[in-house]
């Protein structure tokens, strides 16, 4: 416009500058402000603001800051709104000292903080669990007349919550109602997912139902939450109960709900049910997620369903989905409980083979399957392999290869393994201790154990 020969006003200008902001187009509104300026116009608080609001949203602060500076010295003083923005940025950019730098100045200058600056500044000390300085703000809040609305509150409950702080949530939430403040979906399902983290089902479901006789409709999230807390109790019953008062109520269940009811059943042993949701979950159109599919393979391994959780593991594959580490994991170990060490050891070689990097976990399930079926042989130089294969071993590591040798009477290798197993720091089980235990008592192996015994303390002193 301005090469044609055309001179908007600032109205338009702004309109201009807000519309690339909204576009994620900030760079662009950045340059276009500074072709105002160049062309002799003096922008507005409003485009300035506009400006220093994308820039916050695009996690850009430091450039934010210094556009605050510039706006100053061309003229155009920030208000409440420009400072309550860039705080905000800073906040959720985790630069919160630099905002409360900010807030010093604001306050400097005679401009009072809003409920939006104290609300955003109470957020940052709430994620970073400073709960003095949250009690200090807060009653500075009060104390400056600038009353905390529903989105301050909530934010307190939600916090407080996820730190088990379900008591003080509750606290707040009668003095928001003390106050007039009407707790909103947001805050009873945080106050409901607190008493659920706790295991607090009665006073959750308090919390559900006083929010329905307030006239909220639960949302998705409440029965998430809700259903989740059930679940993890292993109280399926009302879990159940609650999943088919979704759809009366006009909500159709999730991924989330059904991993969570896929989980429970799983936990309880009802694998038929659990297998049964996730093929009702399948044909709503619902696309399962990697958790939905680890939740019912590890379900389904630890109770035999070996078959079952093979057919889950193809179904994942041919849903163009690739099996992580930790579902392979879940059926080598599911593969070694019912006896199929071969199928067990292809998979294992699998993963190796496709250069992925293994933990200790796969490698302590396969060792413990070996020593069981007795490949000792094949057992040690798997225990070796790890630290050659990049695999730190662990505790379970030695323990598994100590328990395989005693089984076997087999003295010297249990030596070398306990003395290397000392020397890195670790310590026995408690069932590889009953068993040395044990052996301490038969006649012919006391000798051989003090000597291991003195060869450990030697170990110590080095």
């Amino acid at each position: 416009m301005l090469k044609l020969g055309l001179h908007p006003d600032l109205i338009t200008f702004s309109t201009l500058i807000n519309g690339l902001c909204i576009q994620g187009k900030v760079a662009q509104a950045v340059r276009l402000l500074e072709d105002i300026v160049e062309e002799g116009y003096q922008p507005n608080i409003i485009s300035y603001s506009t400006i220093l609001n994308g820039l916050c949203k695009i996690g850009d602060t430091t450039h934010a800051i210094s556009l605050l500076r510039i706006m100053g010295e061309r003229g155009c003083a920030p208000d409440i709104i420009t400072y309550s923005t860039l705080i905000d940025g800073l906040c959720k950019d985790n630069h919160v000292a630099e905002a409360f730098k900010l807030f010093s100045e604001m306050r400097g200058k005679g401009i009072p903080p809003n409920v939006v600056t104290y609300t955003s500044l109470l957020h940052a000390m709430c994620n970073s669990c400073q709960w003095e300085e949250v009690k200090r703000l807060f009653d500075e809040m009060v104390a400056a007349n600038c009353k905390p609305n529903v989105f301050t509150y909530s934010i307190l409950v939600d916090a407080l919550c996820k730190e088990g702080k379900v008591l003080d949530a509750q606290d707040f939430v009668e003095r928001m109602i003390q106050k007039c403040i009407e707790p909103n979906i947001v805050t009873y399902n945080s106050l409901m997912d607190g008493y659920c983290l706790q295991g607090q089902m009665v006073e959750a479901r308090i919390v559900f139902n006083s929010m329905t006789n307030k006239g909220l409709a639960p949302d998705i999230f409440s029965y998430n939450v809700i259903i989740n807390g059930y679940c993890k109790a292993k109280r399926m019953d009302e879990a159940m109960e609650l999943f088919h008062e979704t759809t009366g109520n006009g909500i159709t269940p999730d991924v989330v709900i059904y991993s969570s009811l896929i989980s429970g059943m799983s936990q309880v042993g009802r694998l038929a049910t659990a297998q049964k949701l996730f093929e009702e979950m399948c044909a709503c159109g619902l696309v399962p997620v990697l958790i939905t599919y680890s939740i019912l393979l590890d379900g389904l391994c630890k109770r035999g369903h070996i078959h079952d959780a093979l057919g889950i593991f193809h179904v994942m594959q041919s849903n163009g989905l690739e099996p992580n580490l930790f579902h392979c994991t879940i059926l080598i170990d599911g593969l070694c409980l019912v006896g199929q060490l071969k199928v067990a050891r292809e998979l294992f070689c699998a993963l190796t083979v496709k250069g992925l990097h293994l933990d200790a976990y796969p490698y302590n399930i396969m060792i413990k399957a070996l020593c069981k079926e007795g490949l000792l042989d094949e057992a040690y130089e798997l225990f070796w392999k790890m630290e050659a294969d990049g695999c730190m071993r662990n505790s379970c590591s030695f323990n598994a290869m100590v328990r395989g040798f005693l089984h076997n009477n087999d003295k010297v290798r249990t030596t070398k393994i306990l003395h290397e197993m000392v020397k890195e720091g670790f310590s026995a089980d408690f069932s590889m201790a009953v068993m040395i235990v044990d052996l301490l008592f038969r006649d012919s192996t006391v000798e051989f154990f003090r000597a291991l015994v003195q060869n450990s303390e030697d170990y110590q002193k080095c």
